[in-house]
């Protein structure tokens, strides 16, 4: 578009020489006017042919008027406002929604979350936390404990309060019965007491005894292994432990006892389980043998 300018008292112009608008053909001389693609228009006509409407109050915005335009609509300077507040938005931010013009304070207000610890608008743009439905700014969202951002590292939360995870560990979480450190997760109880898996071994060996058969003397765990060998009675025929464990049975004769499977006659080596027996000093025998002596 070319500026708008006028045309006065013309030099070597006769009546013949005609300078008229390029529409209505009315003359120009003395008058205003506009060159469009080289071909000259008076004011009314050019504003008729060639201003945008205004989006707002549907009139024509004049050549003379300030246009400001966002997504092909035109406004006058004076109806670019906020739909809610009508603040001009000519030299301000603004966001559109649902086709109406807001100004960022409307919009937050209207549209925007609430930091649930200040109270205060989260601001489009700015870093944020979400969690259950709720939204923080990025330094609201503390541990509840030591008061420092959780910022992006993990936490545990706890019915309304957050806390950063080495917070949780000390105020919360249960100890190891042996090392007295806290137990983030996993690990086994014993006698109602908590032990880290690594934490809780024989007694005797150190073998750890998480996910293993054991059995204990005096509160403390024991490996089946280290138990029979250093509590159980020995089988008088093979002198192995007898530990009664896994279902074995036994047979127990004054002070003497021997594994079921061990307990033979000393002579032939049939079964006694269930039948007479006779001892003989070291020896057990069967009636047949015994008779036999």
């Amino acid at each position: 578009m070319s500026k708008c300018c006028a045309r006065k008292g013309l030099q070597n112009l006769t009546m013949a020489d005609r300078f008229d608008c390029d529409n209505c053909k009315e003359s120009l001389y003395g008058r205003k006017y506009i060159q469009s693609d080289d071909s000259p228009y008076c004011i009314p006509c050019y504003d008729s042919l060639f201003s945008n409407t205004c989006d707002e109050c549907k009139e024509l915005i004049g050549h003379d008027a300030r246009e400001l335009f966002y997504e092909d609509r035109h406004y006058h300077e004076h109806c670019f406002r906020c739909f809610r507040c009508d603040r001009s938005l000519a030299d301000e931010p603004f966001t559109s929604q649902d086709d109406a013009l807001l100004c960022n304070e409307c919009y937050c207000n209207e549209f925007s979350s609430k930091c649930v610890a200040c109270d205060k608008i989260v601001m489009p743009g700015t870093r944020k936390l979400e969690y259950a439905g709720s939204t923080w700014h990025e330094g609201c969202f503390i541990c509840h404990s030591c008061e420092q951002p959780i910022g992006s590292k993990s936490f545990i939360p706890d019915k309304d309060e957050h806390y950063c995870v080495s917070c949780y560990e000390d105020k919360f979480a249960p100890r190891c019965t042996r090392c007295k450190k806290t137990l983030a997760k996993g690990g086994v109880t014993y006698r109602e007491e908590p032990w880290h898996k690594e934490c809780f071994v024989c007694t005797n060996c150190k073998t750890q005894l998480a996910g293993q058969h054991f059995t204990s003397r005096d509160d403390s765990p024991y490996c089946l292994k280290c138990f029979g060998s250093l509590y159980s009675k020995k089988c008088e025929a093979c002198s192995k432990p007898i530990t009664g464990f896994g279902g074995g049975k036994y047979i127990s004769f004054e002070d003497r006892q021997w594994h079921q499977p061990c307990f033979t006659c000393s002579q032939c080596s049939v079964s006694l389980v269930g039948a007479g027996f006779f001892p003989n000093g070291e020896k057990i025998l069967c009636r047949d043998c015994n008779s036999n002596l």
